[in-house]
């Protein structure tokens, strides 16, 4: 594991201020990727976005983590409509 593609859960939550526990949260409810190695806990750079739209809804909306992952379920579904629509779009292009 290349430890220059992961943050420490530990410098996430000094850097935005939160418990190590809220975070924890947000894995057990499946909506950010942790990986458990024997000295630390690690979120994935490529999470962080994900993780820091979470924090957000959850503090700044006061979203309860049920609410979060509907929230989160809804918008992934919608982007893949979105990319369904374009397919089927350039598809459709193509016989014009």
């Amino acid at each position: 594991m290349d430890l220059t593609d992961f943050i420490t859960v530990t410098d996430f939550c000094k850097s935005h201020r939160i418990s190590q526990a809220l975070i924890i949260e947000f894995k057990d409810y499946g909506l950010v990727e942790i990986i458990e190695r024997k000295d630390a806990l690690y979120i994935p750079i490529a999470e962080l976005p994900k993780a820091e739209k979470i924090l957000r809804l959850h503090s700044e909306l006061d979203i309860n983590l049920e609410g979060i992952e509907v929230i989160t379920q809804l918008l992934n579904r919608l982007e893949e409509m979105q990319n369904e629509m374009t397919r089927l779009q350039n598809r459709l292009g193509l016989y014009e």
